[in-house]
């Protein structure tokens, strides 16, 4: 790819992270077909490494756990994030992309799309455009709904289809500790959707909990720092936990075991089928995965902690 300014770099390597969402609401299907959402994004210190370098033409390689699973064409949000910078710098989308995945594959933390926001990233970098934020935050929501929120990370607030994002000012006084359990089968995003919609019409949503009310319980107990009001303040906050289950049923046991184990809170994921529980500490998330890795359930269990920082680049040069 041929840079539009700039000196001579031979590479990129971005990190971005994944998410868990601390509150989802979701509206009825919109006539789009898409669904209005009201999320609070948590960035979170499991990072896919992106690698991004000049080549004779777009290619993808992955490597890392549920790599077999990711497209490597143009149906990889990667790929599709390269063309989008290409055709706003006016050349080839002649780019060498090699990830290597941290983030569950189909997991409900967004990994796909963290690397769509690493590939905006390193793309604009390769090409010299320097994009604003603000700029590549419109690309992005012409990938997909969530590839937004990796660039900002931190917390944030999330509109529309989950793409407007408002970043929200937490205070420095709380990291929170999580461990991730992560299914040994995947599920997709509009199958949980479906799921989502046929429930949702076999009974009525009187008694639930205001949106803004849910959102302001969360970032109230974030500003806090104190995991245990954090912790309250998630539960039962995941539209589409109920229909996770409901493809899923064997995600209850592992809710009940977290707590069993010392967890203060469980949740599926986003969109699952990973389970996210909240610890009080670092060595509590550490004897809580121990046990979780114990029952060999599991494709693998992950301890990290949040908020992190959104995606950030580093040049290779010549």
């Amino acid at each position: 790819m041929s840079q539009a300014g700039g000196g001579r770099r031979a590479g990129i390597t971005v990190r971005a992270p994944g998410k868990v969402n601390l509150a989802l609401s979701v509206s009825p299907r919109r006539p789009d077909g898409y669904h209005e959402l009201t999320t609070v994004f948590l960035a979170v210190g499991l990072h896919d490494v992106v690698r991004l370098a000049p080549a004779p033409r777009l290619t993808v390689t992955v490597r890392g756990p549920g790599a077999a699973d990711i497209p490597a064409g143009d149906g990889n949000l990667a790929a599709r994030a390269v063309r989008l910078i290409a055709r706003a710098a006016g050349v080839e989308p002649s780019v060498a992309v090699h990830i290597d995945k941290r983030i569950p594959v189909a997991g409900g933390m967004a990994g796909g799309s963290a690397d769509a926001a690493a590939a905006l990233v390193g793309c604009d970098a390769l090409c010299g455009l320097g994009l604003s934020r603000e700029e590549l935050l419109l690309l992005a929501a012409e990938l997909g709904s969530d590839v937004g929120f990796p660039l900002y990370g931190g917390v944030a607030l999330g509109t529309g289809r989950g793409e407007l994002l408002t970043p929200l000012e937490i205070s420095d006084a709380g990291v929170f500790h999580w461990v991730f359990a992560v299914s040994p089968h995947g599920l997709a995003t509009p199958a949980i959707f479906q799921e989502y919609d046929r429930l949702r019409r076999t009974r009525l949503a009187d008694g639930e909990r205001p949106t803004q009310e849910r959102v302001a319980e969360v970032t109230d107990a974030l500003n806090s720092g104190d995991a245990a009001l954090l912790a309250a303040a998630v539960k039962d906050v995941n539209d589409l936990q109920e229909a996770a289950l409901s493809l899923r049923p064997e995600l209850a046991d592992t809710l009940r075991l977290g707590p069993e184990h010392g967890a203060l809170a469980g949740l599926v994921s986003g969109s699952g089928p990973t389970c996210a529980f909240l610890t009080e500490s670092a060595r509590a998330a550490a004897t809580l995965a121990t046990a979780l890795s114990a029952t060999g359930c599991y494709r693998d269990v992950l301890v990290t902690a949040g908020p992190a920082n959104g995606c950030t680049a580093a040049p290779d040069w010549t």
